[in-house]
């Protein structure tokens, strides 16, 4: 992937910086039995009532159905394109099996066209796109798409970008560095895939208007010491003015930043490095 400017005929595009899709290769029709229709939920829960603010709108999006668990253990497959998918910021990459079967899985990065990848529950090369345990992958390689339990498929490093570092592997477990600093256990049994995951420069993008952020799904966003202090904590005063707390607060009262918000965790005992906690 690379970024790209535009000429600067309006404020908006002056200061906007896009995606050139230049990594983009698929040219044939879209399968229509890898892609589901993308529900949103308004930030709303069962109750209707929202849990997450400023989110609603947007445009539809059908995403793509993508292989998590990589089951399809020992079969030669060949990355037939490179695609967009609207759902996640990582490309995809569509694979044809030996068998004829397609699939779509989260492109590691360098991973290219005709590139021949494999799945599999025994150790095999250590080449962009194989999946198997982690167990038999060698310290310091980076890998994306981690399994937290075997079988129950990727859901560590799976965003543009991501990457795993595994630290080594003892026991029943290994140690692997997360994205955000932390060091934690997982079974060694479990799947990953070789590679950081694709599109890292999607950090580097600025919409540049309002307007497409609200096409993604975003509302507007308003800073609480803009309100009355009917509204938020922070509220109130006549022109600019500290918030007047000790620390910061949530609209509805309550300490903000830097809470710590994981309590009584089954899984607290598998983490030995907690995350780098955010300086104020």
């Amino acid at each position: 992937m690379g970024i790209k400017k535009v000429k600067p005929i309006t404020p908006g595009r002056r200061q906007a910086v896009f995606d050139d899709f230049s990594d983009i290769t698929n040219k044939r029709p879209k399968i229509k039995s890898l892609i589901k229709v993308r529900k949103t939920s308004g930030g709303r829960n069962n109750q209707g009532r929202i849990t997450v603010r400023h989110r609603g709108g947007g445009v539809k999006k059908r995403t793509r159905v993508i292989d998590f668990k990589r089951t399809k253990f020992d079969i030669p497959a060949t990355v037939e394109a490179i695609e967009y998918d609207p759902g996640r910021g990582a490309r995809i990459a569509l694979l044809v099996y030996a068998d004829g079967a397609r699939s779509y899985i989260i492109a590691p990065a360098k991973v290219k066209v005709g590139d021949k990848v494999m799945s599999s529950m025994k150790k095999i090369a250590i080449k962009a796109g194989n999946c198997m345990p982690v167990k038999y992958i060698p310290a310091g390689i980076d890998i994306c798409c981690v399994e937290l339990n075997p079988g129950a498929g990727a859901k560590i490093a799976r965003g543009a970008g991501d990457s795993v570092f595994v630290m080594g592997v003892e026991g029943k477990f290994a140690q692997l560095k997360m994205p955000s600093g932390e060091i934690r256990l997982v079974k060694k049994d479990c799947l990953c895939t070789i590679g950081p995951a694709s599109n890292a420069d999607k950090r580097h993008i600025k919409y540049g208007l309002a307007g497409r952020k609200r096409k993604l799904g975003w509302r507007p966003t308003v800073r609480g010491s803009a309100m009355n202090p009917v509204d938020h904590p922070h509220g109130g005063g006549e022109g600019n003015q500290p918030i007047g707390l000790k620390n910061p607060k949530t609209p509805w009262g309550k300490t903000a930043m830097g809470v710590k918000t994981r309590r009584n965790r089954p899984s607290d005992k598998l983490i030995i490095k907690r995350r780098k906690r955010r300086k104020r």
